[in-house]
């Protein structure tokens, strides 16, 4: 342990296949599925197959927020992180210190802004979780979003400016509007589509410490975070510029180039969705560093469980991989990676205690 370790120290989550962190990561790993059709339909007036959390799981929205004007999206966002964000910062003697940085879904093109202005201020009231409102963050990125705000947490952390810090991701396909474009766009898995995702939701949060904080407080952690790093894909879904995977590639390449020190990854949780540009990006990635991966490697790809959970990937598969990691079922040292529609991919290395 040295000066700039940062530790994982508490985790939520909320998914279809569980109501916590334990329960979503041990669904996973038995391989359970949580897809189910819904009683949405799509052009051939199929039932649309998704992976949602039951409406009677979550909390209903407080009378309070719902004269503000909430989007049906939004309202389903707060009620997902009702319990996950509470989950993560439990027990905490002083959370109104605490800074959150959140994922939150990006602006498909053509349609509205998912979330208001007010959304930190929302989610407070929603979770009765009292954080540094001032100082925290939203990253309105989708699936590379919680990678990228879990960048930032490290910086502030190495820097000394706090000594803990949450991260989170939050994200839900259940929008009619939305749901209504990606299935213009033959986006979503169908019979005949295969290069397409099953529309997922979820929410998870982190909390992130100091490694010397947490032996202070004589702190029980899920594993450390050694580095994180980030990068532009040009050539992403919605541009016209010609894509070659450069994005995933250069993230890889400065996340091991900051943690050189670190041995080889033997496990990947791979932000797969079940099209072929994250696929596609892997193959680039993988075979321009395999010198730094196991030859056993083995790669992990949640959305087979949970479907596409967004802006909630990064934290969700950073935390499943500390779980594992932490009960010894999945191997050290590990790599997260995350590719958003648009121009964002990025990529965290972490390593068991």
């Amino acid at each position: 342990m040295n000066a700039s370790s940062v530790v994982i120290a508490r985790i939520g989550m909320t998914s279809a296949l569980g109501l916590s962190a334990l329960q979503t990561a041990a669904s996973v790993r038995a391989g359970l599925s949580g897809y189910r059709k819904s009683s949405i339909l799509d052009a051939d007036e199929e039932r649309i197959t998704m992976a949602l959390v039951p409406d009677a799981d979550l909390p209903p929205l407080l009378p309070e927020l719902e004269g503000a004007g909430l989007t049906s999206r939004t309202t389903r966002l707060l009620r997902l992180a009702t319990l996950s964000l509470p989950e993560c910062i439990a027990d905490e003697v002083r959370p109104e210190r605490i800074p959150l940085l959140i994922a939150v879904p990006d602006a498909h093109p053509g349609l509205p802004v998912p979330i208001g202005a007010d959304f930190l201020d929302w989610l407070g009231q929603q979770s009765g979780v009292v954080f540094d409102v001032q100082h925290s963050r939203v990253f309105a990125h989708g699936r590379a979003g919680g990678l990228l705000a879990l960048h930032e947490a490290l910086a502030r952390l190495r820097g000394g400016s706090v000594d803990r810090v949450v991260v989170g991701g939050v994200d839900s396909h259940l929008d009619l509007m939305l749901l209504a474009t990606l299935v213009e766009e033959r986006r979503l898995r169908a019979d005949g589509i295969y290069d397409g995702f099953t529309p997922g939701e979820g929410a998870a949060f982190l909390l992130l410490m100091r490694a010397d904080t947490a032996a202070r407080e004589g702190r029980e952690v899920f594993g450390y975070v050694d580095e994180v790093a980030s990068a532009d894909e040009p050539g992403h879904r919605y541009s016209a510029d010609p894509y070659r995977g450069e994005g995933l590639d250069l993230a890889f390449r400065r996340a091991f180039t900051a943690a050189s020190s670190l041995g080889p990854v033997r496990t990947v949780y791979a932000g797969f969705n079940g099209e072929h540009f994250p696929s596609k990006e892997w193959g680039v990635a993988h075979l321009r560093h395999r010198a730094r991966f196991a030859e056993d490697v083995r790669i992990e790809h949640p959305a087979d469980c949970l479907g596409d959970v967004g802006a909630a990937f990064g934290p969700m598969m950073v935390g499943l991989s500390a779980i594992g990691m932490q009960r010894g079922y999945r191997r050290s040292p590990c790599l997260v990676w995350c590719s958003s529609d648009k121009a964002e991919r990025a990529a965290a290395l972490l390593h068991k205690v």
